[in-house]
């Protein structure tokens, strides 16, 4: 004896829920992993085009500098003391670090005197 058994469609769409939900987590991963890391990657892209002498910078490794000169070769040389220098990639500058760095130093010191 052999039955044979016969799927039933799943709800009044049958196989198209299923479908329908999968779009929908694909636009929910494209919404809040993809987009912004996308932007980020823009971002990081413009800010290391955008480099120039005397800007202060952080690299990923932790420096803290000011750039001395860009090179045409995609490096930069950074001022870490005054007379001593580093030649290292423009890649290596971290946008998060810097701009956090750069936010600390331009923050309006507010010290109350009674």
């Amino acid at each position: 004896m052999f039955y044979v058994l016969q799927a039933q469609p799943a709800g009044p769409f049958g196989g198209m829920s299923s479908l329908i939900f999968m779009g929908m987590i694909m636009l929910v991963f494209w919404l809040f992993f993809i987009r912004p890391q996308a932007k980020k990657q823009k971002q990081q892209k413009l800010f290391i085009e955008d480099l120039k002498k005397g800007d202060k910078v952080v690299t990923i490794a932790g420096i803290h500098g000011k750039i001395n000169r860009v090179n045409d070769d995609g490096t930069i040389e950074l001022e870490i003391n005054p007379g001593s220098y580093i030649k290292m990639e423009k890649s290596a500058i971290s946008l998060e670090m810097t701009q956090q760095v750069n936010k600390v130093a331009t923050a309006p010191a507010t010290t109350e005197k009674k």
